[in-house]
């Protein structure tokens, strides 16, 4: 096929909507717009002259399967904003809440989005319960997702949009049924995520392109401490990303994209993993050996393997905190200082999240800025579908083949575009 005009109006199993347009000359890739179709939020313009206590539950409903990433940042930035230095069980409750996002939704994505391709199926619920190991994967993605649930809930709240998460700490507690309930739950689950690395390790899917990877890094793999790397070496402070992540406006979407010194760059559960697998939990390390020996990978589907083994992660490391913390009520940490400027910066599950905010003296927020992992991740999806359409033209295969194909690679990024398409476009006359 030549010529091609390939247009995706909605792009499924994803979170939000997206579309992509292709234009194939003469066998050659002339032109490719991958474009969030969200509508404008408004969120940045909406966060000013907002008290900044309100400020994390409002930037948690830029979206729902991300909440507890948006609530954490902010509370980061307003924290650094005020002075406040939260105590260490607030930390371990934080970490705890990053951990239970990380379980709920990897599996959310990989269940129900990325397995189906795997099995040739169009969705989920067509998994045939009389295939034995197709009736595991049913029960294994509601056991998972029902752990990172309970976890959720007895530590921040509730499973989205947690309300016990606040500036200076936590305003509820678990009990001791509670934390014991939930140790079982997620070990009663541990064999569940393994059983998912080994299926994503053996995947066939494929496809290669060298690029660059960014990510939040520590020892250990908290989600939430560290420094900003990428895969060259460089180190970028927190408070110092919007000097270096430049800003790439794109008339055809709703969305900001970013390049890092004028090329783009990947964030995400397999930039994670190529940064600093060696600093995951030691037991996830020791049994899922095999497949961490994939990594650094440039394979864009080991974003799915990354992200099982992150569950796996997330899994051991919870179960640590919880088996090791005996928790206690303890009162929200006061401000230092009336106003300022802060910047938090967290891991969430699709990559590295960016909360900046001024606080004036009057406790209001004065201006804010918002970056997501989506964002960051637009320009460097638009250039690999176009490297994957190059190597697909030679195959000959028909256009609802090629539009499979292109979904596939997008869903390997695991894009939330609810999350990503939030600023403010004006025209000026």
């Amino acid at each position: 096929m030549h010529n091609i005009d390939l247009s995706l109006g909605e792009i499924t199993k994803v979170e939000g909507a997206a579309s992509l347009t292709v234009k194939v000359r003469d066998g050659k890739v002339e032109n490719v717009e991958f474009a969030v179709q969200e509508f404008k939020r408004f969120y940045t313009q909406a966060m000013r002259g907002k008290p900044y206590v309100a400020l994390p539950q409002l930037l948690a409903r830029i979206c729902g399967t991300c909440s507890n990433a948006h609530i954490l940042c902010s509370i980061e930035s307003c924290e650094k904003a005020l002075g406040i230095s939260p105590s260490e069980q607030s930390m371990t409750m934080k970490r705890l809440t990053v951990a239970a996002l990380m379980i709920r939704d990897h599996a959310l994505h990989l269940y129900l989005f990325a397995l189906p391709d795997m099995y040739g199926r169009d969705n989920f619920l067509e998994f045939d319960e009389d295939d034995k190991e197709q009736h595991q994967l049913l029960h294994d993605a509601f056991g998972i997702k029902a752990a990172g649930n309970y976890l959720a809930e007895i530590i921040a709240g509730r499973s989205v949009h947690g309300v016990n998460p606040v500036i200076g700490g936590f305003l509820k507690v678990p009990d001791v049924v509670a934390v014991e309930k939930a140790i079982k739950k997620l070990t009663d689950v541990r064999p569940a995520a393994l059983r998912l690395i080994d299926i994503l390790e053996k995947c066939k899917f494929k496809f290669d392109r060298q690029t660059h990877y960014m990510a939040l890094v520590g020892d250990p793999f908290t989600f939430l401490e560290g420094e900003i790397r990428n895969d060259a070496g460089a180190v970028i402070a927190e408070g110092d990303f919007r000097d270096h992540l430049e800003r790439v406006v794109i008339p055809y979407s709703q969305a900001s994209g970013y390049q890092y010194r004028g090329e783009s760059y990947m964030v995400g559960a397999l930039a994670r993993l190529n940064l600093s697998k060696e600093t995951l939990h030691e037991k996830t390390r020791r049994d899922a050996a095999g497949a961490l020996k994939l990594f650094p990978s440039t394979n864009i589907f080991h974003n799915n393997l990354a992200q099982a083994i992150e569950i796996l992660h997330s899994i051991d490391g919870a179960v640590e905190m919880l088996e090791n913390t005996r928790f206690k009520q303890e009162l929200p940490v006061q401000p230092t200082r009336k106003y300022g400027w802060g910047v938090g910066v967290v891991e969430a599950p699709r990559g590295t999240l960016y909360h900046q905010v001024q606080v004036g003296e009057d406790g209001k927020v004065a201006r804010g800025a918002i970056v997501v992992p989506t964002g960051q991740n637009q320009v460097n999806i638009e250039q690999d579908v176009g490297k994957r359409i190059e190597q697909l033209l030679p195959q000959n295969l028909g256009r609802e083949e090629i539009q499979l194909e292109m979904e596939k690679l997008i869903r390997a990024y695991d894009p939330c575009l609810s999350c990503a398409s939030h600023f403010l476009k004006m025209k000026w006359a």
